[in-house]
């Protein structure tokens, strides 16, 4: 994925409200940005931290500038949650990940029972695979990359709908998309969902598959990295 043009640079002052921040650019002019995350930002938010800021054209938006990435001094985390999608539908439609070889017609944001999920797949064969995607950007104490940032019912609920799925003879994907280089790994993080973490167990030990997915970024773009190791903990 490339920007175009490339990101602006920024440092953090502060966020606020969940979804607004404010920065100040080279020039020292302040900025109030928003900001498409929803969670907490755990182990992502860090007064005067560089970050990189994209710009909309479009005269309606009260805040023309959005907050994409932010540098904690070891590597860029992408905090735009949006772009989990994005990255995720290409690494589907490359082939990329393991068992979902390229030749599958992937749809978006498609309803099953009382949820809707982030991808369905079909082959012309008439195979078909669920997929839930997560944005991944917390720093776990120990070196490994962890979900959920705060408690998340609607993440619990995601893994028992994929869970039914592999129940009624389906196939279903959680797709980890870790937003963050330089850790180990994933893991779910228990200490701040116990009940997500459980869920995730069931889910596994149920059939449902899970790969988590490194995505790196700059001023420039994102790029899909390798697979990362999994554990549950």
């Amino acid at each position: 994925m490339i920007f175009d043009p490339p990101l602006q640079p920024a440092r953090l002052l502060r966020r606020y409200q969940r979804f607004l921040a404010d920065v100040e650019e080279p020039s020292g002019r302040i900025l109030t940005v928003h900001v498409p995350n929803s969670g907490s930002m755990l182990s992502c938010l860090g007064p005067g931290w560089p970050v990189l800021l994209s710009h909309s054209a479009n005269p309606t938006r009260k805040l023309p500038h959005t907050l994409e990435l932010i540098h904690d001094g070891a590597g860029w985390i992408v905090v735009n949650t949006l772009r989990a999608n994005t990255m995720a539908r290409e690494a589907l439609e490359s082939g990329l990940l393991p068992g979902l070889a390229a030749g599958w017609n992937w749809r978006a944001e498609v309803r099953r029972g009382a949820s809707r999920l982030d991808f369905r797949g079909q082959t012309e064969a008439g195979a078909v695979c669920w997929v839930e995607v997560k944005s991944v950007t917390l720093r776990l104490e120990d070196g490994w990359a962890g979900f959920p940032d705060s408690v998340s019912v609607r993440g619990l609920k995601h893994l028992d709908e994929l869970r039914a799925i592999v129940e009624e003879g389906g196939r279903a994907l959680l797709l980890l998309m870790v937003q963050r280089s330089g850790l180990r790994g994933f893991r779910p993080a228990a200490a701040i969902d116990p009940a997500w973490a459980a869920g995730l167990r069931r889910a596994v030990a149920a059939g449902v598959e899970v790969r988590a997915l490194l995505v790196t970024g700059d001023a420039h773009g994102l790029n899909l990295g390798g697979l990362l190791p999994v554990e549950l903990g």
